[in-house]
C-alpha cells in the first residue's frame, strides 16, 4: 500500500498570488491541428477516428521542433466526439480549468472537496465522458450527467491558460488553486506530474503490465520493441531525468505552445499503440531532446491529493488477455481495438527482427 505525505501547500488560497504574466513560449511560437481525417492514408477505408490516421511520416515529422507546427491532437471532424455548441462556448470562457474523463462507463464521477470560494469562482469544472458512460450514470447514479466523447489538450479552449487533469476515479482534496501554487508557480514549472510508485524505466513498467495483463502481452512487446529500436535506452541514474515512468491520474500544466505540443504528441503514441499511456511519457520526453522541461513530484504526494475510488469493473479492453500474435491473426479484425492502436497493425517502415528488449529486474512484487 503506498501511503501519502503531507503536501507542502500554501496555507489560504486567498493569499495565493496568480501570475500576471504567462510563461512566453520560445521553442514553438505557433501550434494548429489536423482537424480533417486522411481516411485514404495507406489504403485504409476506415471511417474518421478521434485521433486520425496518422501517417509514420507525419509521426516522425511532428517531433521536430520548429517555430510553426502542424499535428495531430484527436477531435477529428467526423470522428465522433463532436462537442456540442454550448458546451463549446462555454469552454472557451475558461481560463482555468479542471478536468477529468469517464469513458466505457469505467469509473463514477467524484464531487471535489475543500474548494475554496475563490477557487469555485475562478476554475471551470469539466467532466468528459462517452455515450456508453452516459447511459451507465443514468442507470446506476441518481445525478443527472452529460457530457462529450474523449479528452486530451484540445479539451480546453485557446483561453486556457492553467488546467489540472485528474483521473475518473479519482476524488480531488486539495484546492486547486493551491495545486497551482505548489507544483507550478513556487518552483516556476509549466508542466508538473507525479513520479510513479515502483518504476523509473519504461521497461519495468511494459514487464509489470504484461505480468498483471494490463494489455495484450505481445502488443507492448511490439510498442515496446518499435520504442527500443528507435533508439530509446532503459532508464538510469544517468539520465537527465528523475524517472521515465509518471503517474498519469494527475497532470498540472501550464498551456504554453511547447506543453500543449508534449501533450498532443503523448496522447498521439498512446492513441497510435497501446492505452497504458505510462509506456509513453518518457519515449516523448526522449524524442523531444531534453527541451520539454517538468517537474516530476514525490509520489507520496500525489497519494494526499486525492481519495482514490475503485474502478466498476476490471479489465475494459477485449484483448487485454491475447497472449500471442497468431491469436490476433486467427481472428483477423475481430480482437483490434476499435479507436486506436493502429501502429500495431500498420507495418512499421524499420526492421524489428533483431530488436531485443532490455534485461528487467523485477524490484516490487507490486509490479
Amino acid at each position: 500500500m503506498q501511503l501519502g505525505c503531507p503536501i507542502p501547500v500554501a496555507d489560504d488560497p486567498d493569499k495565493v498570488v496568480i501570475p500576471k504574466r504567462w510563461t512566453p513560449s520560445k521553442v514553438v511560437q505557433h501550434l494548429s491541428y489536423f482537424m480533417e481525417d486522411e481516411v485514404g492514408n495507406n489504403g485504409s477505408q476506415s471511417p474518421p477516428l478521434f485521433g486520425g490516421h496518422q501517417s509514420w511520416s507525419q509521426r516522425d515529422e511532428s517531433f521536430k521542433l520548429k517555430s510553426t507546427m502542424k499535428v495531430h491532437c484527436g477531435f477529428m471532424r467526423g470522428g465522433g466526439a463532436e462537442m456540442a455548441p454550448k458546451d463549446i462556448k462555454y469552454v472557451e470562457s475558461c481560463r482555468f480549468v479542471v478536468a477529468s474523463g469517464i469513458f466505457d462507463g469505467y469509473d463514477i464521477p467524484h464531487q471535489p472537496s475543500y474548494i475554496s470560494p475563490r477557487s469555485q469562482k475562478l476554475f471551470c469544472f469539466l467532466m468528459v465522458v462517452d455515450e456508453i458512460s452516459i447511459d451507465f450514470l443514468k442507470e446506476n447514479v441518481t445525478k443527472e450527467w452529460k457530457g462529450s466523447q474523449d479528452i486530451n489538450p484540445q479539451i480546453v479552449s485557446s483561453s486556457t491558460v492553467y488546467s489540472i487533469w485528474i483521473d475518473g476515479k479519482m476524488g480531488l482534496i486539495v484546492d486547486p488553486l493551491l495545486i497551482l501554487e505548489r507544483y507550478l508557480w513556487r518552483g516556476k514549472h509549466t508542466f508538473a506530474i507525479a513520479q510513479h510508485k515502483h518504476h523509473h524505466s519504461i521497461y519495468e513498467e511494459a514487464d509489470a503490465n504484461k505480468r498483471r495483463k494490463r494489455y495484450a502481452r505481445p502488443l507492448i512487446d511490439l510498442h515496446m520493441k518499435i520504442y527500443r529500436y528507435e533508439g530509446m535506452k532503459p532508464w538510469s541514474p544517468n539520465k537527465k531525468t528523475a524517472s521515465d515512468v509518471p503517474e498519469g491520474a494527475i497532470i498540472v500544466r501550464e498551456h504554453t505552445a511547447l506543453n500543449n505540443l508534449f501533450s498532443c504528441l503523448w496522447f498521439n503514441e498512446v492513441n497510435l499503440f497501446t492505452p497504458r499511456d505510462q509506456l509513453s511519457f518518457g519515449y516523448v520526453v526522449y524524442r523531444l531532446g531534453g527541451v520539454f522541461k517538468f517537474f516530476l513530484f514525490p509520489n507520496c504526494e500525489y497519494n494526499s491529493i486525492f481519495v482514490l475510488h475503485p474502478h466498476t469493473r476490471e479489465h475494459s479492453s477485449k484483448v487485454e488477455w491475447v497472449k500471442s500474435l497468431d491469436e490476433f491473426k486467427r481472428n483477423n479484425s475481430g480482437l483490434k481495438e476499435s479507436r486506436g492502436g493502429l501502429g500495431l497493425w500498420t507495418p512499421y517502415p524499420g526492421n524489428l527482427d533483431s530488436v531485443v528488449l532490455p534485461p528487467v529486474a523485477r524490484t516490487s512484487k507490486a509490479g
